[in-house]
């Protein structure tokens, strides 16, 4: 069963910045604390990262798991879907950055859906995606604010 949530944070930053900071993939094993690895598998034109492969620490195991990037309403919002995964069937998701370019603050929305490959009850993985959002966030904002 997929399980929806939706979290937003402020942090203290342009959209620009907060933005740049989201798709520079390659930085993230430097803020982002259960990544174990990352590997950028394909690119487009333009550089940015199409297709990621993650190894992460989740559920009291290492997990494994790719996300596809979809840029169509950047810089406002960036959305992904899994292509695979070894204990997530499905972990789809989107950042939205609501504020004004001369606003230095930033709503940062993050929706989530996930469904674990085995089975396990919901309120696991309603605490499961609340964890991940929440941690994502957090970081993130520690991140942009420190860079800001």
């Amino acid at each position: 069963m997929v399980q929806r949530a939706t979290q937003s944070i402020v942090v203290a930053a342009a959209p620009s910045a907060v933005y740049s900071v989201v798709v520079d993939f390659d930085q993230y094993r430097q803020w982002v604390g259960d990544l174990k690895s990352i590997e950028v598998l394909e690119r487009d034109s333009e550089g940015r990262a199409l297709e990621v492969a993650f190894r992460a620490a989740a559920f009291g195991r290492s997990t494994r798991y790719a996300l596809r990037y979809d840029y169509s309403h950047a810089p406002a919002a960036l959305s992904w879907h899994q292509t695979w995964g070894d204990v997530t069937e499905t972990m789809n998701g989107s950042y939205h950055f609501m504020g004004g370019p001369d606003i230095m603050m930033t709503t940062v929305t993050y929706e989530l859906e996930v469904a674990l490959a085995v089975p396990v009850p919901q309120f696991i993985q309603a605490r499961a995606a609340s964890r991940i959002q929440r941690h994502a966030l957090v970081e993130l904002k520690t991140r942009v604010e420190v860079l800001s």
